[in-house]
Parts: structure tokens; C-alpha cells; sequence
């Protein structure tokens, strides 16, 4: 018996999506950032795992903010480096 419990359905976790490479384009356009001027997002997060991401993937993460209603950040999702 197997209770696989997804992250993602808790309240204190945001949603988290995959970012399509024309999303991708044009936010790096947008603020004139490349991909490694992203904050970083392991590849074996749970999150990470949930939605299915790979390394390399931009990840937009969605929260709701009592200040600015919506909040948006991204991550790149990188591999974990060995000890």
C-alpha cells in the first residue's frame, strides 16, 4: 500500500508550474537576465518531482501575497551537486 503524499496540496506550498520556453524567452527579455541569474531549485525538490520538472527547467512559482495580492518568482531547476 502506497500513500504518496503530494506537496503541492498543502496550504503552505505555492503553486508551482513549468515554464514553456516562449515564457522562458520573454521573461529573460523582459528583465534582461539569463538563465543563470535565476535563483536555483534542486532536481530532486518535492515540488520539483510533483510537476514532473527536469534540469534546466524554469519554474514559475505563484503565491498569494496580502501586500501585492499575487507574487511571482522563478527558479532554475539545477542538479544536486555530489558531496
Amino acid at each position: 500500500m502506497s500513500n504518496r503524499l503530494n506537496v503541492l496540496d498543502h496550504i503552505m506550498v505555492p503553486d508551482h508550474k513549468i515554464m514553456s520556453e516562449e515564457e522562458v524567452s520573454q521573461l529573460f527579455s523582459s528583465y534582461s537576465i539569463t538563465s543563470e541569474q535565476l535563483p536555483k531549485m534542486y532536481h530532486d525538490d518535492p515540488a520539483v518531482k510533483v510537476i514532473g520538472a527536469k534540469i534546466g527547467d524554469v519554474i514559475r512559482i505563484i503565491r498569494t501575497s496580502q501586500t501585492a495580492g499575487r507574487a511571482e518568482s522563478y527558479r532554475l531547476v539545477i542538479k544536486r551537486p555530489k558531496k
